[in-house]
């Protein structure tokens, strides 16, 4: 079966750090991209970050660039996401995702795991 399994979420005040870990097993973690992604309450979900696990290529949204890191333990089927100088909109629930090949939109993930809360207080 296929699993992510996300986790580090948690809560910390404004400017600190958090750094999530998304575990995946059941499929090759060397010919995924891995995304996270995030929703805060009543707003939609939205793409954070995303590593080609082959190429180690990244993106980041603009939201978290300069602010977040995102690098893989390939040995480890691990995905890391950093996330420093943390904002009350950075608020939301943290979901990882797998697509084959390449990174893409929420419609395009194959694999979803289930989310880690960040709360983000002022």
């Amino acid at each position: 079966d296929v699993q992510l399994q996300a986790s580090g979420g948690g809560l910390v005040q404004a400017g600190g750090s958090l750094s999530l870990s998304c575990t995946a097993s059941g499929f090759t973690f060397d010919d995924y991209a891995i995304g996270w992604f995030r929703q805060a309450p009543g707003k939609e979900r939205e793409a954070v970050s995303c590593i080609i696990i082959s190429d180690g290529t990244t993106y980041y949204a603009d939201s978290v660039k300069g602010r977040g890191t995102i690098s893989s333990a390939n040995a480890k089927n691990t995905v890391y996401l950093q996330m420093n100088s943390l904002k009350p909109g950075d608020t939301a629930l943290y979901y990882c995702a797998a697509a084959f090949l390449d990174c893409g939109g929420t419609d395009v993930m194959d694999y979803w795991g289930i989310g880690t809360l960040v709360t983000v207080s002022s």
